[in-house]
């Protein structure tokens, strides 16, 4: 499973991508306006960093201008990723721009029929958002995986990028599924390091390091 991270701080991509932690990178108007910088700017710095897609996305609301915005974006870089929210005019917006080549990341999916329409759209990503169906008691889960059954029953190349991830055990869970990429926040990804049988065992490790007088350096 391919690692995107969901953010815009260049310093938290730079120590993922030089660890070999980022595969690509999402990113939205509303991490942007954190940084507080220009969004044009953000991305192309951003695509400096990787060589995988960076997801930028459009502001408009119609098909036509998702499309003008999308081909602006898609001129930053050609590793860009045009984002488009997962409406009748996102759709249009996705199969005018992926039929000029450019990929594209449709967002905001919350079913199965929305994301047979994007695929058929000729969606590079499908962006299903997990921690969104989990806030209103729905199984995040469940739509990764009868999506995966969906694309798997007819082949279809659209990749599943699953987002809205709050958790390492979603991260696990959605491996375990067969998502082709999970987008998550830094602290997300540094925290599937993480478990209390390993601190213990270091504690009693450098314990008896320290009781042995051990040292290497």
């Amino acid at each position: 499973m391919k690692f995107f991270v969901d953010t815009a701080e260049i310093d938290a991509i730079q120590e993922l991508h030089d660890l070999g932690m980022v595969d690509g990178v999402t990113t939205n108007p509303s991490l942007i306006a954190k940084s507080g910088r220009d969004i044009l700017e953000v991305t192309r710095e951003i695509c400096g960093i990787t060589n995988g897609p960076v997801s930028a996305e459009v502001v408009a609301l119609e098909a036509d201008d998702m499309i003008a915005e999308g081909r602006k974006l898609a001129k930053i870089a050609d590793n860009i990723a045009v984002k488009v929210p997962l409406t009748w005019a996102g759709l249009k917006a996705c199969k005018t721009l992926s039929d000029e080549g450019t990929m594209v990341n449709v967002t905001l999916c919350f079913s199965t029929n929305q994301a047979l329409l994007a695929a058929k759209a000729g969606a590079t990503f499908i962006s299903p958002f997990i921690g969104r169906l989990d806030d209103i008691n729905l199984d995040g889960m469940e739509l990764i995986e009868d999506i995966r059954t969906v694309y798997d029953n007819y082949g279809f190349e659209t990749q599943i990028l699953a987002a809205s991830i709050r958790s390492a055990n979603h991260m696990s869970d959605c491996a375990k599924i067969g998502a082709d990429v999970a987008t998550a926040p830094p602290n997300v990804i540094k925290a599937m390091a993480n478990h209390i049988l390993t601190d213990k065992g270091l504690a009693g490790f450098m314990a008896d390091v320290k009781k042995a007088g051990i040292k290497i350096l």
